[in-house]
């Protein structure tokens, strides 16, 4: 039986229960929307699930009549089904406007769909929930952005995540029905996964006349994770018009398969880079995907350190996300190819940088970027970098720079 874990968004949900009428929760399939939905039931809420075929087929046939309710909410699993649904719900939550009426899930992006007309505005909360972070699998709360923007990073026990250890939890991933599971049971549940997505879920989001490109594509934006979007080279190999390509791209990423990372342009300085970097959403489906092995991976630096940026990946994008607005998340580089991995935006305009490094050691190299960065171009904005290492202690590399442990993303006494 899957273990229950505590979601950081479930006290976002509720408090946004509170206050508007249509909650969505989104994220990829098997992430756990339906058991946080389920979380949040009480007595009198009424669950429908459209990916039983009888009340799909009821919902498409009466819209309206499907989304009436006396209870004191309706939770819909994966509505992205039946797109009409959502012209019902405007037209019952504008007659009456009740907080907390209806908690919808999908495992699409439902207004990147073609047959999504009815946007909601004004009346629905969105809520993004990815696969579990290492803090949800550990029961802490999500502090590491806090003390990041604060500069109090605990120095009271010294970090026990090497190199190594990070590799295993990344191969790992954070799927719940994973967790458990051995190394080529989680392979074989991983290429399940991304065939029955492939296979069922796309027809959802789009049009596939060139499946077996798809299926290339979704191999090449595995081993891209990280990179740099280029189309042109992305569909280098492939022989379809970078259209479809793009529309193929677009298409992954609605089913939270992959996902852009945006430069941070907030800047007069004129030589600022303009291109997006793509990550895999979860790194333990990436290495199923590439069909990469432990060993191999820890010996070859390119591999690691591409995956290990995956994972702080999914890591900082869960912590961001549990923000719920206070935080943005963009990458860095300019025409002088200077880089900052991901540069995380607070509400206020303060800026926190933060480089990836697979080594131990750390030195005042590493820091070049974000020095660069913090005088030329945060200027009066408060910036802090942190080099996010496979060390064992926290310490200050200069004002307002940190080399940092990895495991200070999940701990509060490290």
């Amino acid at each position: 039986m899957t273990k229950i874990y505590t979601r950081w968004q479930k006290k976002i949900i509720e408090e946004a229960l509170t206050t508007r009428r249509v909650i969505l929760l989104s994220g990829a399939r098997q992430c756990g929307k339906t058991t946080l939905a389920k979380q949040l039931a009480t007595a009198e809420t009424i669950y429908r699930t459209l990916d039983d075929l009888a009340i799909r087929q009821i919902a498409e046939s009466d819209p309206h009549g499907f989304v009436q309710h006396a209870s004191q909410m309706l939770i819909i699993d994966e509505v992205q089904r039946v797109p009409s649904l959502l012209s019902a719900i405007k037209k019952t939550v504008d007659e009456d406007t009740r907080p907390g009426q209806y908690l919808l899930t999908g495992s699409a992006n439902i207004q990147s769909l073609p047959s999504v007309q009815e946007s909601l505005a004004g009346r629905i909360r969105k809520v993004r929930l990815r696969c579990l972070a290492q803090g949800e699998l550990l029961g802490v709360e999500p502090s590491f952005l806090a003390n990041a923007f604060n500069q109090t990073f605990s120095k009271k026990l010294k970090s026990t995540y090497d190199r190594k250890s990070i590799l295993e939890l990344a191969f790992r991933g954070g799927f719940p029905e994973i967790i458990k599971l051995k190394a080529n049971e989680r392979q074989r549940w991983h290429k399940d996964y991304i065939a029955a997505l492939l296979e069922r879920d796309l027809k959802d989001v789009a049009k596939i006349t060139q499946h077996r490109a798809m299926h290339d594509l979704v191999n090449i934006l595995a081993a891209w994770s990280g990179k740099f979007m280029d189309i042109s080279a992305i569909g280098a190999g492939l022989s379809i018009r970078r259209p479809t390509i793009e529309s193929y791209v677009n298409a992954l990423e609605a089913l939270y398969l992959v996902e852009r990372v945006h430069p941070w342009v907030n800047t007069d300085y004129e030589r600022v880079g303009k291109q997006s970097k793509i990550y895999m959403t979860d790194c333990g489906l990436m290495t199923a995907i590439l069909r990469w092995h432990m060993p191999q991976v820890e010996l070859d630096p390119d591999r690691s350190g591409k995956l290990i940026e995956t994972f702080i990946f999914n890591e900082l994008a869960a912590l961001t996300d549990v923000g719920a607005g206070t935080y943005d998340l963009f990458h860095y580089r300019d025409r002088e190819q200077r880089e900052i991995d991901f540069l995380i935006e607070r509400d206020d305009h303060a800026l926190l940088g933060i480089e990836v490094k697979a080594g131990s050691t750390i030195s005042t190299a590493d820091f070049k970027h974000l020095k660069w960065f913090k005088d030329n171009i945060a200027k009066k904005r408060v910036f802090v970098g942190v080099v996010l290492y496979s060390g064992e202690y926290v310490g200050s590399m200069g004002e307002n720079l940190w080399a940092v442990p990895y495991g200070a993303l999940w701990h509060n006494d490290i």
